[in-house]
């Protein structure tokens, strides 16, 4: 169970890269293995930082107390482990948090009925995935326009300024990142020790903290290039000004999210504030076909992982019986 949870977190990482550091890659303001490695180390320090808000609402929120079961646990992250996969194969990004959402409402229907899920917690999760997209398009459309406005008397030179400031825009989105994502994998952690009796109380351990944060940190690491060949280059042609506004918009959404114990997905949050960039300097250059298909992946997910979760887990109960 712990280790489908810290290869889980490690594919967490492994396709979020891609909205941590593709516009700061794409707009070429710093080496990819350096963004990579800043983002990493970032990613790690994330969890340790800014509590356990997130990992509070994926452990007491979502499933009723007789509806936690190993079995249960196991499934809703083995199917967001196979959705993942299916997603960074085709090279779309995605929501381990709709994934992770979608299994854990499969397994628990499948194996303990409906009435097991706390549908208040589930609302809760939900209105924050859905509006967050949103919330990034409206910020990163209004900063966007700002920052136009302020540059607008200088030389092209300024570039140069926001070039060198990404690698301080590139940790922030990690570090937020790394808390608001890497406390749902030490949520899953923790309910799974309560479920097993090997503690009392849902208090996140500091060893489930150092484990979730190394598996974050190598996916981060390992780079899902093909996601990240998509946010970077195929939404809006981005320059260090578009990078800089986008991640500064996409970091404060991510983190205040994580603050207030709201789980989003921040690979939808960069790219939305990335959309809203675009928009607001020329609509007709953001490619929309290419955000359509984002959007259609996002709402795929929930459905595929809750049909996927509950196969497994019908298949499970079916042959513990046997």
């Amino acid at each position: 169970m712990i280790a489908a949870t810290l290869v889980f977190a490690f594919l967490n990482g492994f396709n979020d890269s891609s909205g941590l550091v593709a516009t700061a890659i794409s707009s070429r303001s710093i080496n990819p293995r350096l963004a990579l490695t800043i983002a990493s180390l970032a990613e790690f320090a994330g969890p340790f930082i800014f509590g356990t808000a997130v990992a509070g609402t994926i452990g007491k929120d979502l499933i009723a107390p007789g509806g936690i079961t190993l079995d249960v646990l196991l499934t809703a992250i083995v199917s967001a482990i196979v959705w993942n996969l299916i997603t960074w194969y085709l090279g779309l990004p995605s929501s381990s948090t709709h994934a992770l959402l979608g299994g854990l409402i499969g397994a628990v229907t499948i194996t303990h009925g409906y009435q097991y899920l706390q549908w208040a917690g589930f609302a809760k999760v939900l209105i924050a995935l859905f509006i967050s997209p949103v919330i990034g398009l409206v910020v990163g459309y209004f900063l966007m326009t700002k920052m136009l406005e302020f540059t607008a008397h200088f030389s092209p030179r300024i570039n140069v300024i926001f070039t060198r400031v990404q690698v301080l825009n590139v940790i922030a989105l990690a570090l937020s990142h790394g808390t608001n994502d890497g406390q749902k994998s030490m949520g899953l952690i923790t309910l799974a020790l309560v479920a097993a009796q090997l503690q009392q109380s849902f208090v996140v351990p500091v060893w489930v903290t150092l484990l979730v944060a190394i598996a974050m940190m190598l996916g981060v690491n390992s780079a899902g290039w093909r996601i990240m060949k998509t946010v970077g280059g195929k939404i809006y042609r981005v320059r260090p000004v578009h990078a800089f506004t986008a991640q500064t918009a996409a970091a404060a959404i991510v983190l205040t999210a994580a603050l207030v114990g709201a789980p989003v997905s921040t690979t939808q949050v960069v790219s939305t504030t990335i959309m809203g960039v675009g928009s607001a300097e020329r609509i007709n250059r953001v490619r929309w076909g290419v955000a359509g298909q984002i959007v259609t992946g996002w709402l795929l997910t929930i459905p595929a992982s809750i049909l996927v979760a509950a196969a497994l887990q019908f298949l499970f109960v079916t042959w513990l019986k046997v």
